[in-house]
Formats: structure tokens, C-alpha cells, sequence
């Protein structure tokens, strides 16, 4: 009897406003992301992306060297991720990670051929200023909570003081996860349409697709796109269920293509109706987009929602070429349903930096 008691006025079972209802159990903390390895944290670590991300593009000051800066970025990147950095201001980090890549400039200082040397081409349905086209550093900030973002941000910039110079950033957030196998699945976008299905996802996907493989300075690294595309959410909305599936060539609600099957089925782009039409449009993005299509091999595709400046996504893409990501835009353009309802804000590509740890700091085998 006198354990039962206990048990019920413990202080973890009863609310605060004494009304005797069990109390709401704490939701259980991230898990702690591994920071140092082969690859960088933040792109297909954790399993599942974060929910909230912050994209920071910066400039390098003309005189500074990129070694010693990148140096002191990944060590204070692992104090901030351990939850030993005062400039956390007592949060937890949790799930926190901090993907740090380098632009085209700099890579250029280190070697003209390397990956990543190259710039990113201009594409129509663009409207970009300078400020926003390029840039020398990226930081992509990703944590279970949001208000790490700016506390993390500040603790970076804090170190890197007048060495760099802040171009513009962007903040977003992943919309709700849908299943699409057994052991993953992929949010909804701001169109209400589930979002990057189709990737490299398995590791021997990843190493063909994703992983830089050479010269051994980039090993373990990657090349990241990024895209921050308003999007005409009012014109889109207007359309029918059936027109909005059309421009995507997929069901709204389940994700299956329209050719059938299931979500993660492949697009059955030769399928056609009794009367002799393709099941899935001619300019559907599915189709236009479709890596077997274009002839080019797999990105993993992140896109994150987004209301300011305007409403739209924060599209970021991962391969281990750039000329996947040119050549399915490049197709993209001459006919896709999708597009017109886009116009692109800001874009830049980075070389993903290779993983590191306390033997080899961060930035080390391109600018050591």
C-alpha cells in the first residue's frame, strides 16, 4: 500500500495542477550525432535529416589564409556539438550538425581541376543579385531544435570574427514524414507533394552517386547545389487535384506515380492509356528530372520550406559531380510543368569538405 502511494504522488506522475492525471511523459532527447569520420555530419548522418536547417553563405577577407580559419571552425564545431561551448547558452544540442563545404574560389587556390573549382552556371526563370549568386564558405546548420539555429550561427561567426564577411542566410524546415519504405521516409513540401523519393540511398548508391572518390585532397567530400526558389503558391493551389498531379507526375496524396505501383516505384514512363496517351505527361517533372532519362546519376535531394523572403523552398542537392545537377536543370528548362511556377532567389554550389577529426583537422587535406 505504502509503494502504491508513493508511486502515485511521485513528483514525475501527477501534474503540476494537482488534478492527479498521469503527467505527459518528456519526449525522449536526439541522439548525439558522431561529428568526426570519413565524411562530414549532415548529409546522410543522421539517417533522417533534422527538421530545421540554417544555410549561412559568407566570404573569406581577401588576405585570409583558409586553413587556420577552417582549422578553428571544426574544432569549435565539436564543442558545440559535445554541449561544452558556453555560447550554447545552456541548450542541449541534441542532433546538432554542422556541415561546413568551401566555394569555388577557394578550391581553385588549392588546385584549378579539382571538383568543386567549377562555378555554377545561370539558367533562366532566374532573379538573383550578386550578393546572392556564389560565395566562399557555406555553413548548413541542422538540429531537432530550432532554436539552436541562430544560438549556433552566432558561436561560428563569434569565432570567425572580421575573417569572414556574412553574404546572406536562409532558414527552413522539412515538412512531415511520410513512409516510403520500411525503414525510411521523405517529408511534404510546400506543395503538399512528398519530396525527394527518388536518391542515392543505399551505401553502394551513395559511393557510386554521392562520395567524392579523388583526388585524394577530396576524399570523403561531396559538391553541394543550392537553390532558394520562390514559388507562385496562389496560381498553384488554383489548379485541380488532377493538374497539380499532372505537373508533378505523382499522386498528392500517397506519392505513387501516376503510372502506378507504389511510392518508391520507379515512374513507368512508357506506360499509356487505352487511347494512347502517357500515363505519365510528357512534361511532368518526374519525367523531366528522371536521372535515367537525362543520363546522369543520382542526387540526394533535400528540400526545405520556407516563408521569408518569400514563400518557397530552399532546394540543396548532393552528388559527387556537378554536371548531374546542370544537366537535369539544363533538360528541366526546355519543358517542365514544375518550373513555371518557380523563380530562383539565390544559388551556389561548395565542395562538401572531407570528414576530420583531432589528427586531421577540418579543411586540412585541400589547405593544409
Amino acid at each position: 500500500m505504502a509503494t502504491g502511494l508513493l508511486a502515485v504522488c511521485s513528483g514525475d506522475s501527477v501534474r503540476s495542477d494537482g488534478s492527479g492525471d498521469p503527467a505527459p511523459s518528456a519526449p525522449a532527447a536526439p541522439t548525439q550525432v558522431a561529428v568526426t569520420g570519413r565524411h562530414q555530419a549532415g548529409v546522410t548522418l543522421p539517417r533522417s535529416a533534422q527538421p530545421h536547417l540554417l544555410a549561412l553563405v559568407a566570404d573569406l577577407g581577401a588576405t585570409v589564409t583558409p586553413g587556420p580559419l577552417l582549422a578553428e571552425l571544426g574544432e569549435t564545431i565539436q564543442t558545440l556539438t559535445a554541449g561544452s561551448d558556453p555560447r550554447l547558452l545552456g541548450l542541449s544540442p541534441g542532433d546538432l550538425t554542422v556541415t561546413v563545404g568551401v566555394g569555388p574560389r577557394l578550391v581553385r587556390t588549392a588546385g584549378a581541376t579539382l571538383p568543386g573549382a567549377a562555378d555554377l552556371p545561370r539558367f533562366s526563370r532566374e532573379r538573383v543579385a550578386s550578393r546572392e549568386r556564389g560565395g566562399d564558405l557555406l555553413i548548413q546548420i541542422c538540429a531537432g531544435d530550432a532554436l539552436l539555429l541562430p544560438v549556433v550561427a552566432a558561436a561560428l561567426l563569434d569565432q570567425a570574427g572580421d575573417r569572414i564577411q556574412e553574404r546572406w542566410r536562409q532558414s527552413g524546415r522539412r515538412g512531415t514524414e511520410v513512409p516510403v519504405t520500411e525503414d525510411r521516409s521523405a517529408p511534404r513540401n510546400l506543395l503538399g507533394f512528398i519530396d525527394g523519393i527518388v536518391g542515392p540511398h543505399t551505401t553502394a548508391e551513395q559511393e557510386r552517386d554521392l562520395w567524392l572518390a579523388g583526388p585524394a585532397a577530396v576524399v570523403g567530400g561531396t559538391l553541394a547545389v543550392l537553390r532558394r526558389m520562390e514559388i507562385d503558391l496562389t496560381r498553384f493551389a488554383a489548379l485541380s487535384v488532377a493538374e497539380q498531379e499532372a505537373v508533378f507526375g505523382r499522386r498528392r496524396a500517397s506519392g505513387v506515380p501516376l503510372s502506378g505501383g507504389s511510392v518508391d516505384s520507379a515512374p513507368g514512363l512508357s506506360a499509356k492509356t487505352p487511347d494512347g496517351r502517357y500515363l505519365v505527361p510528357v512534361d511532368a517533372h518526374v519525367r523531366r528530372a528522371n536521372p535515367t532519362v537525362v543520363g546522369v546519376g543520382h542526387m540526394l535531394r533535400r528540400s526545405y520550406s520556407i516563408d521569408a523572403p518569400a514563400p518557397g523552398l530552399l532546394f540543396i542537392s548532393f552528388q559527387n559531380a556537378l554536371r548531374p545537377f546542370t544537366a537535369t536543370l539544363t533538360r528541366m528548362d526546355t519543358s517542365d510543368a514544375l518550373l513555371p511556377f518557380t523563380t530562383t532567389t539565390a544559388s551556389a554550389t561548395f565542395l562538401i569538405l572531407p570528414g576530420y577529426d583531432p589528427r586531421r583537422p577540418l579543411g586540412s587535406t585541400l589547405f593544409g
